[in-house]
């Protein structure tokens, strides 16, 4: 009997396992929501020209489905023929991964409903898509219209379409976009459940086939129609895109996100929320989630360890964000003198890692638990530095694909007074141009900067050049604490154009100096090129402190056009430092109209019209 019940049991078992095996090949509800999620994860973390050219390319191809409408519908004077080629381009499209609006209807709403991603990131995400469609099928219809593509009875055809969904009542446009709308975010769905590409193929054709069948409107064919019709017609396309591609448009989108929303995210169970994606993050706050950046972030990372923090306003923070914790202990070392020269001084090193767009399959738990445990051990060496500072150390580990973007978000969450960072094209600077537009974080900053091009970082003899302006003052805070902590010893350098205003230049430098705390500075007026100056006083200093240039110095940093030769020219470190100003986008990215200061004289403050020489950029205000 004992033989008989163990027998029966290791026959149970393996019934199960092999219950286990069969359903195995079957995705459940839950493991769609977790490759829906994944997939979002990678596009609203793509950069603007990698969506944007695949909506261009997606909206193009849109232009085959209505070539091949009209075409054979025309040739064969039978609709029926047309609708079986109907769905060939969203075939392209959905194959070929590119992005289609409609599509996004899906994916990007299930991670702002996990409020991983905030609504205004989920509405630029859909602009600029949308735009890129319609540009593309715009492109498509200019081709079909003055490439000769269609003859005279396929173009009546064709501008037939278009005039067949004017003449719809927008009620109607709308009720009929929204079941277009629910049938392609439910394509997406079963794609995402499909397990091979011909099941998907099977799928999307079918599928597609009742948008024609139906008598239904997709946005973007209707778009590349209407557009169509202006070019054969010249009709005015304003009142067709606002009568018909807007209703047909919310509707599309309705469709689509009721489909989340009601169909497939309600269905699931809190198992959707077991996979590594959804581990050791904190999700949006609620202001995070309908506002964005300007409450805090826009994006969770893939891995987060920040605390949110309530900030004490009699504490002065420092944030480091390092890519390196090996190489780059000197910068949290400098960090730690600037913070204990106050009273109660915070240091926040943050170690923020690269993380790939998207993970190989089922490497996602096995790669960032290792990145988590290779982020502690390495930022034990940090912690060891702050040991040896009278200040508070915090470390936290961020792992995302948008990094550099990441520092500004970090700073507008944590409040920080001030912002080091180390200047390592190899580091967080390496992928900032595939990343959110520069002026979009740059010309924004939300607290004082300071970026370290680190030589050593021994701020035991300090040269700061100055001419006045709002960099020079966060220079001279930061010469005057390293003097009190660590004893630097401070030489001031003013540059005249030529040696009758040295007299001039003495008497601003010593009422700076006065008006700054470092009446006890070794000032220093010397006459002619700027940059020969600052290299020739620099012979014996260990740290130079530089300002920003007229149009921002982190933008410049990471486009490599700082054209400061100075900087590449001395041998000790450099500290280039940036304080929130009012400058306007323009001004920031070009300079004033029609301006340029020329580098003498503008280190005089004097503000004088370029001469045209192409001569370096100032190094302050």
């Amino acid at each position: 009997m004992v033989n008989s019940d163990a027998d029966s049991t290791v026959g149970d078992e393996a019934e199960s396992d092999h219950e286990d095996d069969v359903l195995a090949d079957q995705l459940s509800t839950d493991e769609v929501y977790q490759r829906v999620v994944a997939d979002a994860d990678h596009e609203v973390t793509s950069g603007v020209r990698e969506l944007f050219f695949s909506a261009l390319a997606a909206g193009f191809a849109i232009t085959i489905t209505f070539l091949l409408y009209a075409s054979v519908t025309a040739a064969t004077e039978s609709k029926i023929a047309g609708v079986l080629l109907y769905p060939l381009g969203f075939i392209y499209i959905i194959i070929g991964g590119y992005q289609l609006y409609t599509e996004n209807t899906l994916p990007p709403v299930a991670l702002t409903l996990e409020r991983l991603v905030s609504i205004p990131t989920l509405f630029r995400h859909w602009l600029i898509v949308l735009a890129g469609n319609f540009l593309g099928g715009g492109i498509g219809a200019f081709a079909l219209a003055y490439g000769g593509v269609f003859d005279d009875a396929t173009a009546a055809v064709a501008i037939g379409f278009a005039e067949k969904g004017i003449a719809t009542p927008a009620s109607a446009l709308f009720v009929k976009a929204a079941f277009a709308g629910l049938i392609v975010a439910g394509v997406v769905w079963i794609s995402f459940a499909a397990r091979d590409t011909i099941s998907k193929l099977v799928v999307v054709y079918l599928a597609f086939l009742a948008i024609p069948l139906g008598n239904l409107f997709h946005v973007v064919v209707s778009f590349s129609e209407v557009v169509y019709l202006a070019l054969v017609t010249g009709a005015n396309p304003v009142p067709a895109l606002i009568g018909f591609v807007l209703p047909v448009l919310l509707g599309n989108t309705l469709g689509g996100v009721v489909l989340v929303t009601v169909v497939n995210y309600y269905q699931t169970s809190d198992r959707r929320l077991q996979i590594p994606r959804f581990q050791d993050v904190r999700r949006l706050t609620l202001r995070e989630w309908l506002v964005g950046s300007l409450a805090g972030r826009s994006y969770v990372p893939v891995i987060d360890t920040v605390e949110e923090i309530v900030r004490d306003p009699d504490t002065y923070r420092i944030l480091v964000p390092i890519a390196n914790p090996r190489t780059e202990t000197a910068v949290v070392r400098l960090a730690c003198q600037l913070a204990s020269s106050k009273k109660k001084g915070t240091v926040h090193v943050v170690h923020i890692v690269q993380a790939p767009r998207r993970w190989p399959s089922g490497a996602e738990r096995i790669q960032t638990g290792r990145i988590k445990r290779n982020s502690d051990r390495l930022l034990e060496d940090v912690r060891q530095v702050g040991t040896k500072h009278s200040v508070t150390l915090e470390t936290s580990t961020v792992v995302s694909p948008r990094s550099f973007e990441e520092i500004f978000t970090l700073a507008r969450r944590t409040s920080p007074d001030l912002v080091l960072m180390g200047w390592d094209q190899q580091g967080l600077w390496s992928s900032a141009r595939a990343e959110k537009p520069l002026a979009e974080l740059t010309n924004q900053l939300p607290c004082d900067f300071l970026v370290a091009n680190d030589r050593g970082l021994d701020p035991s003899r300090i040269l700061l050049p100055t001419a006045g302006g709002p960099d020079s003052d966060l220079n001279a805070e930061v010469a005057r604490a390293l003097r009190d902590v660590a004893n630097a010893k401070v030489e001031l350098l003013h540059v005249v154009g030529d040696e009758a205003d040295e007299r001039t230049g003495e008497a601003f430098l010593q009422n700076w100096a006065d008006e700054h705390g470092l009446n006890d500075a070794t000032i220093t007026v010397d006459s002619g090129d700027i940059e020969n100056a600052i290299v020739s006083a620099a012979d014996d200093s260990t740290l130079l402190m530089l300002g920003a240039t007229e149009q921002g110095m982190l933008s410049r940093l990471v486009q490599d056009s700082l054209h400061l030769d100075v900087v590449n020219d001395v041998d000790c470190s450099v500290l280039l430092a940036e304080r929130p100003s009012n400058r306007s986008l323009r001004d920031r990215l070009f300079g004033s109209p029609g301006r340029e200061r020329r580098p003498e004289l503008a280190f005089q403050g004097d503000g004088a019209e370029s001469d045209g020489s192409g001569r370096p950029e100032t190094p302050d205000e």
